[in-house]
């Protein structure tokens, strides 16, 4: 029984744990902003009758 209420309380931690991590990191979706990463150009490469959104 103590195992079992010692891998609950874990897991609580690391749960709450990780939720704070991930705000404090500003965690969100981002559009790529291609113009600062290296070596791609994203129209360089397209192909006529392609969509690119």
């Amino acid at each position: 029984m103590v195992i079992v209420i010692a891998l609950l309380v874990l897991s609580a931690w690391a749960l709450i744990a990780t939720v704070v991590e991930l705000r404090r990191d500003g965690y969100r979706r981002q559009p790529t902003d291609w113009r600062q990463v290296a070596g791609r150009d994203a129209l360089g490469r397209a192909r006529s009758g392609h969509v690119y959104r």
